[in-house]
């Protein structure tokens, strides 16, 4: 007989785009969470936000099993914030790293918003999600998934191209998100496009976060560095 596994107590961190969030899970399941909408704030936001749920959850830190984080791709400053505070936290508890990567995260959320609101014809057609951050310009950072988080294009940038996309709209409905999806939307007005508006946050990074910790999945400490993704090029 399997022994049961204990719930996971985790802290979740996510300061990758403009919507910063963090909060205590256990077993997948957020028990309270603190958000933040400005993205030149996040730094003076975190710490704070995690002193106030450690009281208002009467959780100390050193009673977390691990810390899991966004670790990009997305923005270079909120990247580096996420990523020292919770190696920070990490290294003087000694608890286990989770790094997830913020498309995975983005497309989770999306998926989740999907199944909640999918009707009509598009029952007849498969579901692929493509999160989009927006990179400037006519670039963003991107990845498609099937459903259940597999990878169909590995998370990367792109200067945006409707030919990118043909070999995965041909039989399926794709799934826009993300602010990167907002321009995307007035250039690519394909039949079997959706743009869905939706914010992920560490309600959908705990999920996943849960899941790499049941397996043992952790980031190395010393070398996990942010996944900045900065090079833009088209794709042949």
């Amino acid at each position: 007989m399997k022994p049961d596994i204990p719930m996971a107590l985790l802290l979740n961190i996510d300061t990758a785009t403009s919507f910063a969030s963090v909060g205590f899970s256990r077993d997948g399941i957020i028990l309270s969470m603190k958000v933040n909408e400005a993205q030149k704030e996040h730094a003076a936001f975190l710490q704070p936000a995690i002193e106030s749920l450690t009281r208002e959850l009467s959780i100390g830190l050193e009673e977390v099993d691990g810390i899991a984080l966004t670790i990009g791709p997305g923005s270079y400053t909120g990247l580096r914030v996420g990523l020292s505070s919770a190696k920070g936290i990490a290294y003087a508890l000694d608890k286990p790293l989770i790094a997830i990567g913020t498309l995975e995260v983005m497309a989770y959320a999306a998926e989740k918003e999907w199944a909640r609101l999918a009707i009509g014809d598009d029952e007849d057609r498969s579901p692929l999600f493509c999160p989009m951050i927006d990179a400037r310009r006519n670039e963003v950072f991107t990845a498609i998934y099937a459903p259940g988080g597999v990878i169909l294009r590995e998370p990367g940038p792109m200067i945006l191209s409707e030919y990118d996309f043909e070999p995965f709209i041909e039989n399926n409905v794709v799934v826009f998100s993300g602010d990167g999806s907002i321009k995307w939307k007035l250039a690519y007005p394909h039949s079997a496009a959706r743009f869905l508006l939706v914010q992920h946050s560490v309600v959908d990074l705990a999920v996943i976060a849960e899941k790499h910790f049941r397996i043992g999945d952790f980031g190395a400490l010393a070398y996990l560095q942010p996944l900045y993704l900065k090079e833009f090029h088209k794709n042949s």
